[in-house]
């Protein structure tokens, strides 16, 4: 449930509600909305004597929630949710952009993506340094190299690094190089590394597994926020169908399902979805119409020489050239593209 707190209420007020869930061994989340204050609880409400929030005097009405997620919910924040990466804004009405390659191989194919990126209004560098790959034989990434490389050239270019963790392990080490870590598919119901994540309170982006339902993935993303992380970014990265022509099927509906869903931001990438670059463009503009609050799209200078997903990278020139296409598609929706420093 959540409690709707009254307008002006005081500070002691406030207090008054939280120390009695906190009594009754009730966890509450409070978000502070542009216009009322929300408190969310979490925990078994019979602990709770009938009327005993009710007769509060800074509570003005209790909202049940039916979803098995509660903070990721939209009632929890009706307003939608933005937040901070440093200076960058995610959920804003400007676009997120990230790219890069769908692996660090090295510094200087990092580098050659980076430095043609920021003309294109990326403000995120994307790179895999750990590879959860299909074959244990398949190349598996760098790691921590991978991470050092990835912060380098971020720097260098004003860029932030955002990159997949696949254990709870990392994350310590992760996070003196990355500023988003990246949950991928594959971990998307890992239960484990999801609460790790919300304890570290490192920005996250969580893709949506390749078989999961709408509410399913909010329920991967109510365990992070459960430990009392909210920057979270969700990403739909296209689900396993019957259909062979592309990887995976980028399920455009979500956009729209999710914003009547959840307050968190929507990220989209159509790399992944597609498996094939001819198709990255058309997915990246249906996403942008669509709603989604951002693009991650992989690229790599020589994409036919790549070491993984070499068939659905960018060169940074077709990079260069879908940008402005989205660029032309959020004028149409009315969204606000990234402004390119000179």
């Amino acid at each position: 449930m959540i409690i709707v707190v009254k307008p002006g209420a005081s500070e002691s007020q406030v207090h008054e509600i939280i120390d009695v869930l906190e009594r009754n061994e009730l966890k509450p989340h409070v978000s502070e909305g542009a216009e009322r204050l929300i408190i969310g609880v979490i925990g078994d409400k019979s602990r709770l004597a009938p009327g005993s929030l009710e007769v509060l005097s800074g509570v003005e009405k209790i909202v049940p929630i039916m979803e098995s997620y509660k903070l990721a919910s939209r009632q929890f924040r009706p307003e939608g949710t933005s937040f901070n990466v440093k200076d960058l804004v995610i959920g804003g009405n400007e676009l997120v952009m990230m790219a890069g390659p769908c692996a660090v191989e090295s510094e200087e194919q990092v580098e050659a993506v980076a430095s043609k990126m920021v003309a294109c209004g990326v403000k995120v560098l994307r790179g895999g340094a750990y590879k959860p790959r299909t074959s244990p034989y398949a190349f598996q990434g760098l790691e921590k190299e991978g991470l050092k490389i990835l912060r380098r050239v971020a720097d260098r270019y004003g860029l932030l690094v955002i990159s997949e963790v696949t254990s709870e392990n990392d994350i310590e080490y992760a996070s003196n190089y990355l500023d988003i870590i990246q949950i991928g598919a594959r971990n998307a119901q890992n239960f484990r590394l999801l609460s790790a994540v919300g304890k570290s309170g490192i920005p996250c982006m969580l893709k949506r597994g390749i078989a999961e339902t709408i509410d399913e993935w909010l329920g991967s993303a109510e365990y992070i926020m459960s430990e009392g992380n909210y920057h979270i970014m969700m990403c739909e990265r296209g689900i396993r169908t019957f259909e062979t022509a592309t990887r995976s099927t980028l399920d455009i509906s979500a956009v729209p399902v999710l914003k009547g869903k959840t307050h968190l931001p929507i990220i989209v990438d159509p790399s992944h979805a597609a498996g094939k670059a001819q198709y990255v463009e058309p997915l990246a503009l249906a996403a942008i119409a669509a709603g989604a609050d951002g693009l991650i799209i992989e690229v790599h200078p020589d994409p036919k020489h790549a070491l993984s997903d070499a068939a659905q990278q960018l060169t940074p020139e077709a990079y260069a050239e879908l940008a402005q296409r989205v660029k032309e598609m959020a004028a149409i929706v009315k969204r606000s593209y990234p402004i390119v420093k000179e």
